[in-house]
C-alpha cells in the first residue's frame, strides 16, 4: 500500500469512528443537507487558499474539502435503500473520467486542449440527455458562475439569453450579463476577475 493509499484508508477509518456509536455526538446527528453548507463554505476557502499561495494553508484547505467528501460518503452507506460508500463514489468517478477522455482510454485522436474540452462537453450532455442549451446548469452557484455559464452555452449553442428589462434590478442584471459576454469573448473567468481584482484593492487599501 502506497503513502497516499495508507493516508485515505486513515481518513476514512477517521471518518468511520466519528459517526458510530461512541464517536462524536455533533457528528452523529448531521445529514447531507446540514452538511451542504460547509460543503460550499470549506470549497471557497480552498479558492481563497489558492489564491493566498501558501502551500500549507492549501494542504490545509484540500483537507477540508476531502473531508467533506468522506463525511457524505459515511452517511451515504446509512441509507436503508440505496447505500453507497466512498467505493462506490470512487469507481463512478473513475469510470465517468475514462468515458470522457476517450483520447487517452480510447482511440480517439484530439488536435489540442480545445477538442478535449469540446468532446468532454459533447459527451457530458448525451449523458445527461439534456434537451436544451441551457438544461443542467447549477443555479446554486453563485450569480457571475450562473451567467458564465449561460454565456457558455450560449457560444456552443448559438442561442441567446434576452433579459426582459423593466425595472431597475433587470437593467443590472442585463448590463451584468452583457459585462460576462465581454468577459468570456476575451477569455476571462468574470467570478475569478473580480474576486482577484477585488482582493488586491483590497490588499492594497489597508
Amino acid at each position: 500500500m502506497t503513502d497516499t493509499q495508507r493516508g485515505l484508508a486513515r481518513a476514512v477509518r477517521v471518518m468511520d469512528r466519528l459517526r458510530s456509536p461512541g464517536g462524536c455526538p455533533w457528528d452523529a446527528e448531521q445529514t447531507h443537507g446540514s452538511l451542504a453548507k460547509y460543503l460550499i463554505e470549506e470549497a471557497y476557502e480552498a479558492v481563497d487558499a489558492i489564491g493566498s499561495g501558501d502551500r500549507e494553508h492549501l494542504k490545509e484547505e484540500l483537507g477540508d474539502v476531502l473531508l467533506q467528501v468522506l463525511f457524505h460518503a459515511r452517511i451515504a452507506t446509512e441509507h436503508d435503500e440505496d447505500p453507497f460508500g466512498i467505493d462506490d463514489i470512487a469507481e463512478t468517478l473513475c469510470e465517468k473520467l475514462e468515458r470522457r477522455h476517450p483520447h487517452v482510454f480510447g482511440d480517439t485522436a484530439v488536435s489540442g486542449a480545445d477538442e478535449v474540452n469540446a468532446n468532454w462537453e459533447t459527451i457530458k450532455a448525451a449523458e445527461k440527455q439534456r434537451s436544451g442549451p441551457y438544461d443542467g446548469i447549477t443555479w446554486s452557484a453563485p450569480a457571475l458562475a450562473v451567467a458564465a455559464a449561460v454565456v457558455r452555452r450560449e457560444r456552443r449553442s448559438g442561442a441567446e439569453l434576452r433579459i426582459d428589462v423593466g425595472d431597475s434590478h433587470s437593467e443590472v442584471a442585463a448590463d451584468l450579463l452583457a459585462v460576462v459576454r465581454r468577459a468570456d469573448a476575451v477569455g476571462v473567468d468574470p467570478e475569478t476577475a473580480l474576486r482577484a481584482a477585488l482582493r488586491a484593492a483590497t490588499d492594497s487599501a489597508q
